[in-house]
Protein backbone atom coordinates (compact mmCIF):
# COMPACT_ATOMS: atom_id res chain seq x y z
CA UNK A 1 0.00 0.00 0.00
CA UNK A 2 1.16 3.59 -0.86
CA UNK A 3 2.37 5.67 2.07
CA UNK A 4 0.88 9.44 1.61
CA UNK A 5 2.64 12.19 4.39
CA UNK A 6 -0.53 14.67 3.44
CA UNK A 7 -4.25 14.05 3.76
CA UNK A 8 -4.43 14.35 -0.07
CA UNK A 9 -7.92 14.76 -1.89
CA UNK A 10 -8.28 13.40 -5.16
CA UNK A 11 -11.35 13.82 -7.23
CA UNK A 12 -13.10 10.93 -8.35
CA UNK A 13 -15.56 10.22 -11.25
CA UNK A 14 -16.98 7.02 -14.10
CA UNK A 15 -17.85 8.52 -17.05
CA UNK A 16 -17.65 5.18 -19.29
CA UNK A 17 -19.51 4.24 -22.89
CA UNK A 18 -18.27 2.42 -26.21
CA UNK A 19 -19.94 3.99 -28.85
CA UNK A 20 -20.85 2.01 -31.81
CA UNK A 21 -21.12 4.82 -34.56
CA UNK A 22 -23.31 2.00 -36.90
CA UNK A 23 -25.85 1.61 -34.13
CA UNK A 24 -28.62 4.14 -35.36
CA UNK A 25 -29.85 4.34 -31.86
CA UNK A 26 -28.01 7.25 -29.74
CA UNK A 27 -27.22 6.51 -26.37
CA UNK A 28 -28.98 8.83 -24.48
CA UNK A 29 -28.98 9.61 -20.65
CA UNK A 30 -31.93 7.08 -20.69
CA UNK A 31 -29.77 4.33 -21.49
CA UNK A 32 -26.86 5.62 -18.76
CA UNK A 33 -27.02 4.35 -15.47
CA UNK A 34 -26.18 7.41 -13.26
CA UNK A 35 -25.41 7.66 -9.74
CA UNK A 36 -23.89 11.27 -7.61
CA UNK A 37 -21.62 11.71 -4.92
CA UNK A 38 -21.32 9.18 -2.23
CA UNK A 39 -23.91 6.73 -3.64
CA UNK A 40 -21.00 5.66 -6.05
CA UNK A 41 -19.09 4.67 -3.68
CA UNK A 42 -21.42 2.14 -2.23
CA UNK A 43 -20.89 -0.76 -4.56
CA UNK A 44 -18.89 0.74 -6.94
CA UNK A 45 -16.99 -1.91 -9.62
CA UNK A 46 -14.42 -2.04 -12.12
CA UNK A 47 -11.66 0.64 -12.33
CA UNK A 48 -13.77 2.83 -10.19
CA UNK A 49 -14.00 0.18 -7.40
CA UNK A 50 -9.57 -0.40 -7.56
CA UNK A 51 -9.68 3.14 -7.48
CA UNK A 52 -11.46 4.38 -4.97
CA UNK A 53 -10.54 1.36 -2.30
CA UNK A 54 -6.98 1.86 -3.20
CA UNK A 55 -7.23 5.43 -2.01
CA UNK A 56 -9.57 5.19 1.06
CA UNK A 57 -6.85 2.25 2.53
CA UNK A 58 -4.13 4.64 1.63
CA UNK A 59 -6.41 7.33 3.66
CA UNK A 60 -6.39 9.81 0.66
CA UNK A 61 -10.04 11.88 1.20
CA UNK A 62 -12.24 10.95 -1.99
CA UNK A 63 -14.22 13.62 -3.47
CA UNK A 64 -16.71 11.80 -5.71
CA UNK A 65 -18.58 13.14 -8.47
CA UNK A 66 -20.69 11.11 -10.12
CA UNK A 67 -20.66 7.48 -12.07
CA UNK A 68 -22.01 7.56 -15.78
CA UNK A 69 -22.29 3.69 -17.02
CA UNK A 70 -23.74 3.59 -20.48
CA UNK A 71 -22.12 0.43 -21.30
CA UNK A 72 -21.49 -0.23 -25.21
CA UNK A 73 -24.11 1.14 -27.99
CA UNK A 74 -24.76 3.96 -30.72
CA UNK A 75 -23.19 7.17 -30.23
CA UNK A 76 -23.77 9.63 -27.47
CA UNK A 77 -26.57 12.42 -26.85
CA UNK A 78 -24.10 15.44 -27.26
CA UNK A 79 -26.26 17.58 -25.15
CA UNK A 80 -26.23 15.08 -22.60
CA UNK A 81 -22.54 14.45 -22.95
CA UNK A 82 -21.46 18.40 -22.40
CA UNK A 83 -23.94 18.44 -19.32
CA UNK A 84 -22.21 15.75 -17.90
CA UNK A 85 -18.68 17.41 -19.14
CA UNK A 86 -20.03 20.64 -17.03
CA UNK A 87 -20.71 19.10 -14.15
CA UNK A 88 -17.35 17.41 -14.04
CA UNK A 89 -15.77 20.77 -14.63
CA UNK A 90 -18.28 22.47 -12.10
CA UNK A 91 -17.14 20.05 -9.26
CA UNK A 92 -13.19 20.57 -9.89
CA UNK A 93 -13.85 24.38 -9.59
CA UNK A 94 -15.11 23.66 -6.30
CA UNK A 95 -13.69 21.12 -5.00
CA UNK A 96 -9.58 22.49 -6.26
CA UNK A 97 -8.53 18.71 -5.71
CA UNK A 98 -5.11 17.34 -5.18
CA UNK A 99 -5.55 15.04 -8.65
CA UNK A 100 -8.30 13.95 -10.29
CA UNK A 101 -8.96 9.81 -11.05
CA UNK A 102 -11.18 8.96 -13.86
CA UNK A 103 -12.68 5.51 -14.76
CA UNK A 104 -13.52 6.20 -18.40
CA UNK A 105 -13.88 3.55 -21.42
CA UNK A 106 -11.29 5.32 -23.78
CA UNK A 107 -14.09 4.12 -27.43
CA UNK A 108 -16.47 6.59 -26.17
CA UNK A 109 -18.05 9.20 -29.19
CA UNK A 110 -20.79 11.61 -29.02
CA UNK A 111 -22.89 12.19 -32.33
CA UNK A 112 -20.83 15.26 -32.37
CA UNK A 113 -17.07 14.04 -31.94
CA UNK A 114 -15.63 10.89 -32.34
CA UNK A 115 -13.25 11.01 -29.22
CA UNK A 116 -15.27 12.47 -26.89
CA UNK A 117 -12.27 11.28 -23.70
CA UNK A 118 -10.07 13.69 -25.44
CA UNK A 119 -12.08 16.75 -25.59
CA UNK A 120 -13.04 15.87 -21.83
CA UNK A 121 -9.55 15.56 -20.51
CA UNK A 122 -8.55 18.64 -22.50
CA UNK A 123 -11.24 20.26 -21.09
CA UNK A 124 -10.29 19.38 -17.69
CA UNK A 125 -6.53 19.81 -18.26
CA UNK A 126 -7.06 23.43 -19.11
CA UNK A 127 -9.07 23.98 -15.78
CA UNK A 128 -6.38 21.97 -13.69
CA UNK A 129 -3.26 23.18 -14.97
CA UNK A 130 -0.37 20.94 -16.03
CA UNK A 131 0.49 20.57 -11.86
CA UNK A 132 -2.43 18.46 -10.81
CA UNK A 133 -2.31 14.75 -11.55
CA UNK A 134 -4.79 13.28 -13.79
CA UNK A 135 -5.17 9.36 -14.01
CA UNK A 136 -7.23 7.72 -16.18
CA UNK A 137 -8.01 3.78 -16.34
CA UNK A 138 -9.07 2.57 -19.27
CA UNK A 139 -10.62 -0.63 -21.56
CA UNK A 140 -7.72 -1.71 -23.69
CA UNK A 141 -10.82 -1.52 -26.98
CA UNK A 142 -9.89 2.03 -26.38
CA UNK A 143 -9.39 4.69 -29.51
CA UNK A 144 -6.25 6.25 -27.77
CA UNK A 145 -5.78 9.95 -29.23
CA UNK A 146 -2.60 11.70 -28.90
CA UNK A 147 -4.98 14.74 -27.24
CA UNK A 148 -5.70 11.80 -24.42
CA UNK A 149 -2.24 11.30 -23.66
CA UNK A 150 -0.94 14.82 -24.07
CA UNK A 151 -3.73 15.46 -21.24
CA UNK A 152 -3.05 13.04 -18.85
CA UNK A 153 -0.05 12.39 -16.03
CA UNK A 154 -1.46 8.22 -15.70
CA UNK A 155 -3.51 6.91 -18.49
CA UNK A 156 -3.48 2.81 -18.12
CA UNK A 157 -5.38 -0.20 -19.51
CA UNK A 158 -6.20 -3.40 -18.11
CA UNK A 159 -4.67 -6.32 -19.68
CA UNK A 160 -7.04 -9.18 -20.29
CA UNK A 161 -9.75 -9.97 -22.69
CA UNK A 162 -12.15 -11.46 -21.61
CA UNK A 163 -11.87 -8.10 -19.03
CA UNK A 164 -11.18 -9.87 -15.79
CA UNK A 165 -8.85 -7.23 -14.25
CA UNK A 166 -10.45 -4.34 -14.44
CA UNK A 167 -10.14 -3.72 -10.50
CA UNK A 168 -6.99 -4.15 -11.11
CA UNK A 169 -6.52 -1.59 -13.18
CA UNK A 170 -7.92 1.14 -11.13
CA UNK A 171 -5.77 -0.31 -8.09
CA UNK A 172 -2.67 1.03 -10.58
CA UNK A 173 -4.21 3.94 -11.04
CA UNK A 174 -4.42 5.16 -7.93
CA UNK A 175 -0.59 3.56 -6.48
CA UNK A 176 0.75 5.66 -9.61
CA UNK A 177 -1.40 9.34 -8.65
CA UNK A 178 0.08 8.29 -5.16
CA UNK A 179 3.22 7.97 -5.64
CA UNK A 180 3.36 11.08 -8.08
CA UNK A 181 1.87 12.92 -5.06
CA UNK A 182 4.48 11.77 -3.05
CA UNK A 183 7.70 13.31 -5.56
CA UNK A 184 8.23 9.86 -6.18
CA UNK A 185 6.87 9.36 -9.70
CA UNK A 186 7.61 11.70 -12.73
CA UNK A 187 5.46 9.88 -15.44
CA UNK A 188 6.30 9.69 -18.66
CA UNK A 189 4.15 8.35 -21.65
CA UNK A 190 5.97 6.75 -24.82
CA UNK A 191 3.49 5.68 -27.70
CA UNK A 192 2.96 3.66 -30.82
CA UNK A 193 0.69 3.60 -33.19
CA UNK A 194 0.17 0.81 -36.51
CA UNK A 195 -2.81 1.36 -38.71
CA UNK A 196 -4.79 -1.73 -38.32
CA UNK A 197 -7.60 -3.30 -36.46
CA UNK A 198 -7.73 -6.63 -35.40
CA UNK A 199 -10.48 -8.63 -37.69
CA UNK A 200 -10.28 -11.59 -35.23
CA UNK A 201 -8.49 -13.34 -32.53
CA UNK A 202 -9.32 -11.03 -29.82
CA UNK A 203 -8.65 -13.36 -26.50
CA UNK A 204 -5.55 -12.11 -24.57
CA UNK A 205 -5.35 -15.75 -23.65
CA UNK A 206 -4.40 -16.82 -26.59
CA UNK A 207 -2.84 -16.80 -30.10
CA UNK A 208 -0.57 -13.86 -31.58
CA UNK A 209 -1.72 -11.18 -28.63
CA UNK A 210 -1.06 -13.44 -25.89
CA UNK A 211 2.33 -13.47 -27.57
CA UNK A 212 2.59 -9.60 -27.71
CA UNK A 213 1.56 -9.39 -23.72
CA UNK A 214 3.78 -12.12 -22.96
CA UNK A 215 6.85 -9.73 -24.24
CA UNK A 216 5.53 -6.64 -23.37
CA UNK A 217 5.84 -8.50 -19.63
CA UNK A 218 9.15 -9.47 -20.47
CA UNK A 219 10.16 -5.81 -21.46
CA UNK A 220 8.57 -4.58 -17.88
CA UNK A 221 10.27 -6.96 -16.14
CA UNK A 222 13.68 -6.03 -17.59
CA UNK A 223 13.39 -2.45 -17.29
CA UNK A 224 12.25 -1.01 -13.43
CA UNK A 225 12.14 2.45 -14.82
CA UNK A 226 8.88 0.81 -16.95
CA UNK A 227 5.68 1.45 -14.39
CA UNK A 228 3.29 0.52 -17.01
CA UNK A 229 2.61 -1.01 -20.58
CA UNK A 230 -0.85 -0.94 -21.68
CA UNK A 231 -1.95 -2.47 -25.13
CA UNK A 232 -4.75 -1.03 -26.79
CA UNK A 233 -6.57 -2.85 -29.09
CA UNK A 234 -9.00 0.09 -31.06
CA UNK A 235 -13.07 -0.39 -31.10
CA UNK A 236 -13.67 -1.66 -34.48
CA UNK A 237 -16.27 0.54 -35.17
CA UNK A 238 -15.11 4.29 -34.75
CA UNK A 239 -14.27 6.57 -37.36
CA UNK A 240 -11.31 9.08 -36.07
CA UNK A 241 -8.14 9.56 -37.94
CA UNK A 242 -5.71 7.43 -36.42
CA UNK A 243 -7.02 4.65 -36.00
CA UNK A 244 -5.37 1.67 -34.56
CA UNK A 245 -3.20 -0.77 -32.39
CA UNK A 246 -1.80 1.58 -30.03
CA UNK A 247 1.21 0.67 -27.46
CA UNK A 248 2.12 3.23 -24.34
CA UNK A 249 4.64 2.53 -21.78
CA UNK A 250 4.82 4.59 -18.86
CA UNK A 251 7.89 5.38 -17.07
CA UNK A 252 9.44 7.38 -14.19
CA UNK A 253 10.92 9.65 -15.80
CA UNK A 254 12.28 9.63 -19.92
CA UNK A 255 13.90 6.66 -20.67
CA UNK A 256 15.83 5.75 -23.70
CA UNK A 257 14.64 2.78 -24.14
CA UNK A 258 11.05 2.69 -23.90
CA UNK A 259 10.48 4.43 -27.96
CA UNK A 260 12.05 1.33 -29.01
CA UNK A 261 10.18 -1.25 -26.70
CA UNK A 262 6.59 0.83 -28.00
CA UNK A 263 7.76 0.31 -31.66
CA UNK A 264 9.06 -3.48 -31.13
CA UNK A 265 5.76 -3.81 -29.59
CA UNK A 266 3.69 -2.18 -32.22
CA UNK A 267 5.44 -3.81 -34.96
CA UNK A 268 4.73 -7.17 -34.02
CA UNK A 269 0.92 -6.39 -34.53
CA UNK A 270 1.41 -5.79 -38.09
CA UNK A 271 3.94 -8.51 -38.19
CA UNK A 272 0.92 -10.84 -37.32
CA UNK A 273 -1.64 -9.64 -38.80
CA UNK A 274 -2.71 -12.22 -41.14
CA UNK A 275 -2.68 -14.66 -38.10
CA UNK A 276 -5.95 -12.50 -35.94
CA UNK A 277 -8.77 -14.40 -37.40
CA UNK A 278 -11.68 -15.83 -35.75
CA UNK A 279 -12.78 -19.27 -36.90
CA UNK A 280 -16.35 -18.65 -36.20
CA UNK A 281 -19.30 -21.18 -36.75
CA UNK A 282 -22.23 -21.00 -39.04
CA UNK A 283 -26.50 -20.56 -37.55
CA UNK A 284 -26.82 -23.89 -39.09
CA UNK A 285 -23.45 -25.81 -37.65
CA UNK A 286 -24.02 -24.80 -34.15
CA UNK A 287 -27.62 -25.64 -33.77
CA UNK A 288 -26.26 -28.70 -34.88
CA UNK A 289 -23.71 -28.86 -32.65
CA UNK A 290 -26.04 -28.19 -29.81
CA UNK A 291 -28.77 -31.13 -31.12
CA UNK A 292 -25.58 -33.30 -31.74
CA UNK A 293 -23.99 -32.84 -28.19
CA UNK A 294 -26.72 -33.32 -25.45
CA UNK A 295 -23.22 -34.18 -23.01
CA UNK A 296 -22.53 -30.59 -23.47
CA UNK A 297 -25.75 -29.07 -23.04
CA UNK A 298 -26.80 -26.32 -22.45
CA UNK A 299 -24.83 -23.99 -24.78
CA UNK A 300 -24.16 -20.57 -24.25
CA UNK A 301 -24.29 -19.06 -28.26
CA UNK A 302 -22.36 -15.93 -28.50
CA UNK A 303 -24.42 -14.02 -31.27
CA UNK A 304 -21.16 -11.98 -32.40
CA UNK A 305 -23.19 -10.16 -34.91
CA UNK A 306 -25.46 -8.41 -33.09
CA UNK A 307 -23.16 -7.94 -29.85
CA UNK A 308 -24.79 -5.45 -27.41
CA UNK A 309 -21.63 -6.15 -25.69
CA UNK A 310 -20.27 -4.61 -28.93
CA UNK A 311 -22.60 -1.63 -29.44
CA UNK A 312 -25.26 -3.39 -31.87
CA UNK A 313 -28.81 -3.09 -30.32
CA UNK A 314 -29.51 -6.00 -30.31
CA UNK A 315 -32.70 -6.56 -32.28
CA UNK A 316 -31.82 -9.87 -34.33
CA UNK A 317 -34.18 -12.28 -34.75
CA UNK A 318 -32.08 -14.96 -37.07
CA UNK A 319 -31.26 -16.96 -33.94
CA UNK A 320 -34.69 -17.39 -33.17
CA UNK A 321 -36.05 -18.15 -36.20
CA UNK A 322 -33.39 -20.52 -37.08
CA UNK A 323 -34.28 -22.60 -33.76
CA UNK A 324 -38.20 -22.17 -33.86
CA UNK A 325 -37.88 -23.42 -37.99
CA UNK A 326 -35.31 -25.60 -37.86
CA UNK A 327 -34.57 -27.46 -34.46
CA UNK A 328 -37.94 -28.26 -33.19
CA UNK A 329 -36.41 -30.98 -30.08
CA UNK A 330 -34.60 -28.00 -28.58
CA UNK A 331 -35.30 -25.86 -25.70
CA UNK A 332 -33.59 -22.53 -25.39
CA UNK A 333 -33.54 -18.54 -24.44
CA UNK A 334 -33.09 -15.40 -26.97
CA UNK A 335 -33.16 -12.22 -25.63
CA UNK A 336 -34.42 -9.42 -28.35
CA UNK A 337 -34.31 -5.77 -27.78
CA UNK A 338 -38.02 -4.39 -28.72
CA UNK A 339 -39.01 -1.90 -26.93
CA UNK A 340 -42.94 -1.54 -28.71
CA UNK A 341 -43.08 -5.71 -28.53
CA UNK A 342 -42.26 -5.64 -24.88
CA UNK A 343 -44.54 -3.00 -23.88
CA UNK A 344 -47.21 -4.78 -25.29
CA UNK A 345 -46.75 -7.97 -23.84
CA UNK A 346 -46.01 -6.29 -20.77
CA UNK A 347 -49.36 -4.46 -20.88
CA UNK A 348 -51.30 -7.64 -21.98
CA UNK A 349 -49.93 -9.36 -18.52
CA UNK A 350 -48.60 -12.82 -17.59
CA UNK A 351 -51.00 -15.48 -18.21
CA UNK A 352 -51.83 -14.03 -21.68
CA UNK A 353 -51.50 -15.30 -25.17
CA UNK A 354 -49.92 -12.72 -27.79
CA UNK A 355 -48.70 -12.73 -31.15
CA UNK A 356 -46.48 -9.82 -31.65
CA UNK A 357 -43.84 -9.11 -34.09
CA UNK A 358 -40.33 -8.85 -32.40
CA UNK A 359 -37.06 -7.56 -33.61
CA UNK A 360 -35.53 -5.37 -36.45
CA UNK A 361 -36.39 -1.95 -35.34
CA UNK A 362 -33.05 -0.63 -34.86
CA UNK A 363 -30.46 -2.08 -37.42
CA UNK A 364 -30.95 -1.59 -41.26
CA UNK A 365 -31.20 -4.88 -43.12
CA UNK A 366 -32.59 -7.31 -40.08
CA UNK A 367 -36.58 -9.16 -40.35
CA UNK A 368 -38.89 -8.87 -38.09
CA UNK A 369 -40.60 -11.94 -36.78
CA UNK A 370 -43.77 -13.08 -36.11
CA UNK A 371 -44.48 -15.14 -33.25
CA UNK A 372 -47.36 -16.29 -30.84
CA UNK A 373 -46.31 -17.43 -27.46
CA UNK A 374 -47.17 -16.96 -23.50
CA UNK A 375 -46.76 -14.28 -21.52
CA UNK A 376 -45.02 -15.82 -18.19
CA UNK A 377 -43.41 -13.15 -16.59
CA UNK A 378 -42.83 -9.15 -16.41
CA UNK A 379 -40.26 -7.09 -14.35
CA UNK A 380 -38.39 -4.02 -14.77
CA UNK A 381 -35.78 -5.77 -16.21
CA UNK A 382 -32.86 -4.89 -13.31
CA UNK A 383 -30.43 -7.22 -11.95
CA UNK A 384 -26.89 -7.26 -10.66
CA UNK A 385 -23.75 -8.91 -12.65
CA UNK A 386 -23.46 -12.71 -10.65
CA UNK A 387 -20.10 -13.62 -12.65
CA UNK A 388 -16.16 -11.85 -12.51
CA UNK A 389 -16.42 -9.99 -15.96
CA UNK A 390 -18.40 -7.01 -14.14
CA UNK A 391 -18.35 -8.51 -10.62
CA UNK A 392 -21.67 -6.23 -8.69
CA UNK A 393 -22.85 -3.87 -11.40
CA UNK A 394 -26.57 -2.61 -11.81
CA UNK A 395 -27.50 -3.58 -15.21
CA UNK A 396 -30.67 -2.08 -16.74
CA UNK A 397 -32.39 -4.07 -19.50
CA UNK A 398 -35.41 -1.70 -19.05
CA UNK A 399 -39.17 -3.30 -18.41
CA UNK A 400 -39.14 -6.97 -20.07
CA UNK A 401 -41.44 -9.44 -20.76
CA UNK A 402 -40.93 -13.17 -20.93
CA UNK A 403 -42.24 -15.02 -23.90
CA UNK A 404 -42.84 -18.90 -23.96
CA UNK A 405 -43.22 -19.84 -27.77
CA UNK A 406 -43.71 -23.69 -28.96
CA UNK A 407 -43.72 -23.86 -25.55
CA UNK A 408 -39.84 -24.24 -25.45
CA UNK A 409 -38.81 -21.33 -26.43
CA UNK A 410 -38.41 -18.42 -23.85
CA UNK A 411 -37.75 -14.80 -25.61
CA UNK A 412 -36.86 -11.92 -23.61
CA UNK A 413 -38.12 -8.61 -24.61
CA UNK A 414 -36.52 -6.07 -23.82
CA UNK A 415 -37.17 -2.22 -23.78
CA UNK A 416 -33.29 -1.21 -23.63
CA UNK A 417 -30.26 -3.48 -24.86
CA UNK A 418 -29.57 -6.09 -22.75
CA UNK A 419 -26.22 -6.57 -21.49
CA UNK A 420 -26.87 -10.58 -21.56
CA UNK A 421 -23.07 -11.76 -20.54
CA UNK A 422 -23.94 -13.01 -17.23
CA UNK A 423 -26.58 -15.94 -16.48
CA UNK A 424 -28.06 -13.08 -13.90
CA UNK A 425 -29.92 -11.70 -17.17
CA UNK A 426 -31.88 -14.59 -17.72
CA UNK A 427 -32.41 -16.02 -14.10
CA UNK A 428 -33.54 -12.99 -13.05
CA UNK A 429 -36.15 -13.75 -15.29
CA UNK A 430 -36.90 -17.05 -14.15
CA UNK A 431 -35.01 -18.79 -16.83
CA UNK A 432 -33.84 -21.63 -15.55
CA UNK A 433 -30.72 -21.56 -17.32
CA UNK A 434 -30.01 -25.77 -16.37
CA UNK A 435 -33.41 -26.97 -17.84
CA UNK A 436 -32.72 -25.59 -21.60
CA UNK A 437 -30.58 -26.54 -24.25
CA UNK A 438 -29.29 -23.47 -25.24
CA UNK A 439 -29.12 -19.52 -24.05
CA UNK A 440 -28.29 -16.60 -26.82
CA UNK A 441 -25.89 -14.14 -24.83
CA UNK A 442 -25.58 -10.81 -27.03
CA UNK A 443 -21.54 -11.00 -26.36
CA UNK A 444 -18.65 -12.13 -27.92
CA UNK A 445 -15.94 -12.71 -25.33
CA UNK A 446 -16.42 -11.41 -21.56
CA UNK A 447 -19.59 -14.38 -21.47
CA UNK A 448 -17.22 -17.41 -21.61
CA UNK A 449 -16.34 -16.24 -18.02
CA UNK A 450 -19.36 -15.61 -16.75
CA UNK A 451 -21.04 -18.58 -17.56
CA UNK A 452 -18.07 -20.97 -16.83
CA UNK A 453 -19.13 -24.33 -15.46
CA UNK A 454 -23.06 -23.13 -16.15
CA UNK A 455 -23.10 -23.53 -20.37
CA UNK A 456 -20.61 -24.09 -23.27
CA UNK A 457 -19.22 -21.52 -24.84
CA UNK A 458 -19.86 -21.36 -28.83
CA UNK A 459 -19.60 -18.42 -31.32
CA UNK A 460 -21.68 -18.20 -33.90
CA UNK A 461 -21.28 -16.38 -37.31
CA UNK A 462 -24.55 -13.67 -37.44
CA UNK A 463 -24.96 -10.51 -39.66
CA UNK A 464 -24.97 -7.07 -37.58
CA UNK A 465 -22.80 -3.88 -37.15
CA UNK A 466 -21.99 -5.91 -33.67
CA UNK A 467 -18.81 -7.81 -36.00
CA UNK A 468 -16.41 -6.37 -38.50
CA UNK A 469 -16.66 -7.54 -41.95
CA UNK A 470 -13.97 -6.35 -44.79
CA UNK A 471 -16.00 -3.26 -46.90
CA UNK A 472 -19.49 -3.95 -44.98
CA UNK A 473 -19.20 -0.40 -43.43
CA UNK A 474 -18.47 2.77 -44.36
CA UNK A 475 -15.05 4.54 -43.50
CA UNK A 476 -14.69 8.13 -43.99
CA UNK A 477 -11.87 9.22 -41.84
CA UNK A 478 -10.20 6.12 -40.19
CA UNK A 479 -7.36 4.15 -42.88
CA UNK A 480 -6.47 0.86 -41.59
CA UNK A 481 -5.71 -2.49 -42.94
CA UNK A 482 -7.34 -4.60 -43.50
CA UNK A 483 -9.94 -2.35 -44.80
CA UNK A 484 -7.95 -0.75 -46.87
CA UNK A 485 -5.03 -1.64 -48.72
CA UNK A 486 -1.58 -0.32 -46.88
CA UNK A 487 1.92 -0.33 -47.42
CA UNK A 488 3.82 -1.48 -44.53
CA UNK A 489 3.59 1.65 -42.38
CA UNK A 490 6.23 3.51 -40.53
CA UNK A 491 5.62 3.29 -37.10
CA UNK A 492 7.30 5.42 -34.77
CA UNK A 493 7.53 6.79 -31.00
CA UNK A 494 5.47 9.78 -29.57
CA UNK A 495 6.78 11.09 -26.18
CA UNK A 496 4.05 12.75 -23.98
CA UNK A 497 4.83 14.80 -21.04
CA UNK A 498 3.33 17.49 -19.25
CA UNK A 499 1.06 18.68 -21.91
CA UNK A 500 3.67 18.00 -24.69
CA UNK A 501 3.42 15.94 -27.21
CA UNK A 502 6.85 15.10 -29.16
CA UNK A 503 7.68 12.75 -31.94
CA UNK A 504 11.10 10.84 -31.47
Amino acid sequence: MPEISTPYRILVADFSQESNRLNLRPTDEELFVVERGQDILRSPTGVLKGLTETLVKAGVTIEPVFSASGGAGGLVDHDFYLRMREELLDAVRRIKPDAVGLDLHGAMGTTETPDAEGDLLQALRHLVGPTVPIGVGLDLHGHITPRMLDNTDICIACKENPHSDFVECGQKVAELLIEQLEGRLRPVTVSALVPMILPGAAETASGPLAEIHAKAREYAALHPSIKDISIYNVFRFTDDYGIGQVVTILSNGPSADTPSIAVDLATRFWVERERFKDDLLTVDKVFERVRSSPDKRPFAIGDMGDRVAAGAPGDGTILLSAALDGYPELRGAVPITDPVAATRAIEAGVGATVTLSVGAGFTPGFTPRLITGLVEHVSDGNFIVEGPVGNGAHSAMGPTAVLRVDDRIQVLLTTKPADTIDPAAFTSQNVVIGDLDFVVVKSGFHFVLNFAGLATPVLVNTPGVGYYRKHQFEFRKARFWPEHDLSTPAITARQHSAGTSIRM
